[in-house]
């Protein structure tokens, strides 16, 4: 690309590339492209060393950290930029004869120092690993089948089912990223890069990065071809501390809901949606309720002075109309009780009482700095896939307290019609949903861990991920922990299915 060109003539001057120098693999002559007869027969295939790449990392040479015109060292794994004769990736081929290189960029190999395009088609699985591509066919297949693939080092795994690397403090926002990954339509949209690549952003917008990286995330996390059996998100992450910020960090830990609640809003603003305007984050999460509220007076005033109030304008019920993207459930104070051998006893509370909140009779005391309200809430419109958050960190001005109430729910047929208004209970065809998703935090409020449940389509089977760990699960033991944020799936007839399915979605 003539621009990363010239950017890399000002900034680093000592690199030659000789895509401008006219020492390439093809010779130009009489107007045909002559190939260098070297090309289809490179001798240094064989050096090649799969096992060592890796190309979830940031894509930037390892002596001058730039980001322009990066290539691969076949042999190493390590990245090196140019390739002319006073290029870092050159001086690389002399000094350790490491001959096969491929650009990051164009996808091109190449061997140094001799300087030749290398076309060879047992190179393809590597570029298929670095830029993994899905048909139609291939997507609308990937919930039909439970097909277990061998990775190049050997494992076997489920793609879509794989651990994602914790670099340092990251797993609250890996979790999150998993759970997305294995919601169908969200996932279709992302594995195609045509769905999302002429959405234009206002120049110097840097959120669209965002959409980028979670496409290549979800590419990773479902290519039957890798050559191992876990994905690094640091890519991906490096956009989310970019994006965000800095408000989410790889090397501190946050807060799963909170880093959701951030990345939902911003995957929406970034393909294009607003308030008004859906796109596909609208369309597979968003639902709508009624609020209703009502001022309360003062607690310090007399009785005759509230009852004054509670009779003007300002007081009386309003009702607004307001959409959601998830759901918050809270969870009932947790007692203090201790068995005979003074061992503290969890609680445990059925999600039904939880979800009374939305019956539109549940009022609950809502206060600001300057006001008190009571609310109580009523659905109007399900979602396709409806998010659960539950409750269970307080924050006061000294510390975080966590609520271990264990929530019991069952793992299939919740069925919401109870929570709808009477109009909407007449419109909304199903109502009943199937959990996919679940995530877990264990241990102390600021340095817990995260792990997350999730059920694999094509198979049928539960899995739990933490990391790169990934074990199966049985059903009946994803209810007895500590719950934070759920995905549930609405069931749909065959007609919805096959119109949900549609990965252009």
């Amino acid at each position: 690309t003539a621009m990363m060109v010239s950017l890399k003539r000002e900034r680093e001057a000592e690199v030659e590339d000789d895509d401008d120098e006219g020492r390439v693999a093809a010779k130009i002559g009489r107007g045909r492209v002559i190939e260098d007869r070297r090309s289809r027969h490179c001798p240094y295939l064989d050096t090649i060393n799969r096992s060592v790449l890796d190309f979830d990392f940031e894509k930037l040479c390892s002596i001058s950290l730039s980001h322009i015109n990066v290539y691969a060292c076949l042999i190493c794994g390590k990245y090196f930029q140019g390739r002319g004769l006073k290029s870092h990736a050159y001086t690389h081929s002399v000094q350790f004869t490491h001959h096969v290189f491929l650009n990051l960029h164009t996808l091109k190999f190449y061997c140094l120092p001799d300087n030749y395009e290398i076309i060879d088609s047992s190179l393809e699985d590597i570029t298929y690993v670095l830029k993994p591509t899905f048909t139609k066919l291939h997507i609308s297949g990937l919930d039909k089948q439970g097909k277990l693939y061998r990775a190049y080092d050997g494992t076997t795994y489920l793609p879509g089912i794989v651990g994602l690397n914790n670099i340092k403090a990251n797993d609250y926002a890996n979790v999150v990223l998993q759970a997305f990954s294995n919601v169908p339509p969200l996932r279709n949209y992302f594995l195609e890069e045509e769905n999302y690549r002429g959405i234009r952003r206002p120049p110097g917008d840097i959120m669209f990065l965002l959409v980028q990286r979670f496409g290549e995330l979800m590419r990773k996390l479902w290519n039957p071809r890798n050559f191992k059996a876990h994905v690094s998100p640091h890519e991906m992450l490096q956009a989310v501390v970019l994006c965000s910020k800095k408000n989410f960090q790889i090397t501190k830990q946050g807060d799963a809901v909170d880093f959701m609640t951030w990345f939902l809003n911003a995957l929406h603003g970034a393909l294009g949606g607003t308030k008004k305007k859906t796109c596909n984050i609208t369309k597979a999460f968003q639902g709508s309720m009624r609020i209703f509220s009502k001022k309360l007076p003062h607690p310090d005033l007399t009785p005759e002075e509230k009852q004054a109030l509670l009779v003007t304008e300002e007081y009386q019920e309003q009702m607004s109309e307001s959409t959601f993207l998830f759901l918050t459930l809270d969870l009932p104070t947790a007692p203090l009780y201790k068995d005979e051998k003074e061992q503290l006893i969890i609680p445990q509370v059925p999600l039904f009482n939880i979800l009374g909140k939305f019956n539109g009779n549940t009022e609950k005391e809502y206060k600001t700095y300057k006001e008190n309200f009571l609310k109580r809430f009523q659905l109007t419109k399900l979602p396709p896939y409806l998010v659960f958050c539950i409750k269970r960190f307080t924050k006061n001005n000294f510390f975080v307290e966590k609520n271990p109430t264990i929530v019991n729910f069952p793992i299939t047929n919740v069925d919401l019609r109870e929570y709808l208004t009477e109009e909407a209970q007449l419109t909304e065809k199903n109502t009943t949903y199937d959990l996919v998703a679940n995530v877990v935090h264990d241990g102390k409020p600021t340095e817990g861990a995260y792990r997350i449940h999730v059920l694999h389509h094509g198979t049928g089977k539960w899995y739990e991920m933490q990391d790169l760990q990934v074990t199966d699960i049985l059903p009946q033991m994803i209810t007895l922990s500590e719950a934070y944020i759920q995905i549930w799936k609405r069931q749909e007839s065959d007609d919805d299915n096959d119109t949900n399915n549609h990965t252009g979605e």
